[in-house]
């Protein structure tokens, strides 16, 4: 169902969605500056934690010039004669 045909507006325009938007933006505002040290205080380790994360899900995609018979790929520079 599309609402630009349907007359009503979407949910986060109408009067309702508006309060909820105001309401969890005065809620999260007042929950961050009350447990500031909080938040601030895991970043270090949650900097930490994220270089091996990201190490294990970047490599994901590339199984470093392996073929499927267990062989390496060689490149030019690695061929013999060369």
């Amino acid at each position: 169902m599309d609402n630009e045909h349907s007359g009503s507006p979407p949910f986060w325009r109408s009067p309702a969605g508006l309060t909820l938007l105001v309401a969890a933006a005065v809620g999260g505002f007042l929950l961050f500056t009350e447990h500031r040290a909080h938040v601030l205080g895991v970043v270090p380790y949650a900097l930490l934690l994220a270089c091996p994360l990201m190490h294990m899900f970047m490599h994901h995609g590339h199984h470093h010039g392996a073929r499927g018979d267990g062989r390496a790929e060689r490149t030019d520079d690695e061929r013999p004669g060369k």
